[in-house]
């Protein structure tokens, strides 16, 4: 059985964050005023494994917290999460392997034509 890791090993500002988010999911539940064991239905979860996304515990799956956002209707943005275009440090570093010259490519001159019966 796989064991997840503890808390004491997530980095604080993953903490912060998940902290963050599990907040506004609890926010975003009451104020829909929809009750903790209906939103677990909907999201197929357990009402003590939504308990623990409210508080944001880096225990639980990433499925499950995305499954708690659509269920709430919040899932829109989460496809731009990783956006390439928002990546500044991966577009930096791409940027600094650019080549400082494009050289044009030769054009192969087409051979002669061989001459089969000269020796």
């Amino acid at each position: 059985m796989r064991k997840n890791r503890p808390s004491s090993q997530t980095p604080v500002p993953v903490v912060r964050a998940l902290r963050k988010l599990g907040h506004d999911i609890r926010d975003a539940r009451r104020r829909r005023r929809i009750p903790v064991a209906i939103l677990a239905e909907r999201a197929s979860i357990s009402r003590m494994t939504l308990n623990k996304i409210e508080k944001g515990d880096p225990g639980v799956s990433a499925g499950a917290y995305t499954t708690v956002l659509y269920s709430l209707g919040l899932a829109d943005r989460l496809a731009d999460v990783a956006d390439p275009r928002d990546d500044t440090v991966g577009l930096e570093l791409e940027e600094e392997r650019l080549p400082q010259r494009i050289r044009l490519a030769r054009r192969k001159e087409p051979s002669a034509p061989r001459n089969e019966g000269a020796q």
